[in-house]
């Protein structure tokens, strides 16, 4: 039996932690969740936690997505982080903060999951 993947929902938006963790109950592998509100306490779960995935979002109060996901590859470099953001202008700068890679909110929702077989070598 394979061990289940940790994940952490990075989102200030309780909805959209929710709706996260409904999609990735439809996933194949078991997976471990939690959930952050902002960047400060993703940080903090990293440390405790230590997921496999992070999936982080960019706007956030008391630290940003960006700036949790710099920190959270400086510290943790074999984490992956899967930045999501309504705003696709915030790609390059994913990119650039350490991020494994960048969707969009409004992919569907089979987008993520393959993001994250392929992240996982399921591909």
């Amino acid at each position: 039996m394979q061990k289940p993947i940790r994940v952490l929902i990075v989102d200030d938006q309780p909805r959209a932690r929710r709706s996260l963790e409904a999609l990735l109950s439809t996933w194949h592998r078991a997976l471990e969740i939690r959930e952050a509100s902002d960047g400060r306490e993703a940080l903090h779960l990293t440390q405790e936690f230590r997921p496999n995935i992070v999936l982080m979002d960019v706007r956030m109060p008391q630290l940003d997505g960006l700036e949790a996901t710099a920190q959270i590859k400086a510290i943790w470099p074999w984490v992956k982080v899967i930045v999501l953001s309504m705003y696709p202008e915030h790609r390059d700068e994913a990119l650039a903060s350490g991020a494994d890679t960048f969707l969009a909110k409004g992919d569907a929702p089979d987008a993520l999951l393959g993001v994250l077989g392929a992240i996982l070598g399921e591909v």
